[in-house]
Order: structure tokens, then C-alpha cells, then sequence
């Protein structure tokens, strides 16, 4: 019983880092209210907040900085070692960069909905996502499939290649 209180504890302490990034961060002006913090071996390595605003990069969102600090740290791009404690559930974006990065538990605070409330709703994503590429609300189409994919052979044979 001690142990698992301790253990939501240390996982509380992280969250409220988390949250802090967010509130800070916020309050500057960087981004949107939104912080992430990378953990290994009861360690962060690697934190966010959301500067999207504040670097015109749409991609800046706090667990995409955050997975980014931590790769940069830990010089690896495999993070499977970690944790993440977001202040809210990841967008789409930041869920498949988490299955990217190998990230083995996710911690969140606010909900998709939560986040919706204040008028970052995701779901229109997430409705996308399933639709064939020519029904998306983006026009997507096809080119130069035969070309491209001689590349692809070329990467398939490759005897020095890194596998991610």
C-alpha cells in the first residue's frame, strides 16, 4: 500500500510540472495552455510547453517539444525508456508522434473534451483520419507512385540503413 502511494505521488509531482509548464508558459504569451514533461528512470528529461503562437510552427505542441527535448538529451530518437505527463490528452498529432518516440505511458490531466470546451477541438481530425484520401476535407491525390517507389526498393536493400 506505501509503495503505490508513493508512486502516485512521484507520478502527481510529474503532472504538476506538467501543469505548471502550461500555466507559465501561458501566461508569457508563448502558446496555448498546454505542458508535457518526458520522464526516465524517475527523471525528466526532456519538457514542453505549447509555442505554437510564439514560433509560428503549428507543430510546436507541448508533447512534440517535449519529445524533441528529450530525444535531443538523451541523444536517441527511441524513447522507449520514458513516460509522458501532458496537462492534457494529446491531439492526434502528439498521439502518433508518442507511438513514434516509443513512449511507454502516457499521463493526462484534461480530456479532448475539456479541451473542445475552450475551443481546441480535435475531433474533426479525428474524423478525417479514417476517411479514404479522397474524401477528406484536404484534397489528396496521388502522383508518381511507380517512381517513388523504386526508392523504397532502394531503401529495402540497404545493408547500412538505421531502422526507426
Amino acid at each position: 500500500m506505501k509503495k503505490h502511494i508513493t508512486a502516485n505521488l512521484k507520478m502527481e509531482k510529474y503532472m504538476k510540472k506538467a501543469i505548471s509548464l502550461s500555466r507559465r508558459n501561458m501566461s508569457s504569451g508563448d502558446g496555448g495552455p498546454f505542458g508535457a514533461v518526458i520522464v526516465k528512470s524517475g527523471k525528466v528529461v526532456g519538457k514542453g510547453w505549447n509555442k505554437v503562437t510564439s514560433t509560428n510552427d503549428p507543430t510546436a505542441h507541448a508533447e512534440i517539444v517535449a519529445i524533441r527535448d528529450a530525444c535531443k538529451k538523451l541523444k536517441n530518437f527511441d524513447l522507449s525508456e520514458c513516460e509522458i505527463y501532458s496537462s492534457c490528452e494529446p491531439c492526434p498529432m502528439c498521439l502518433a508522434a508518442i507511438y513514434w518516440a516509443r513512449i511507454e505511458k502516457v499521463y493526462f490531466a484534461n480530456t479532448k473534451k475539456d479541451a473542445a470546451a475552450i475551443e481546441f477541438d480535435d475531433d474533426f481530425i479525428y474524423q478525417e483520419i479514417p476517411k479514404h484520401p479522397s474524401r477528406r476535407k484536404i484534397p489528396m491525390q496521388q502522383l508518381l507512385r511507380e517512381e517513388a517507389l523504386k526508392i523504397f526498393e532502394i531503401w529495402k536493400e540497404k545493408e547500412d540503413k538505421v531502422r526507426y
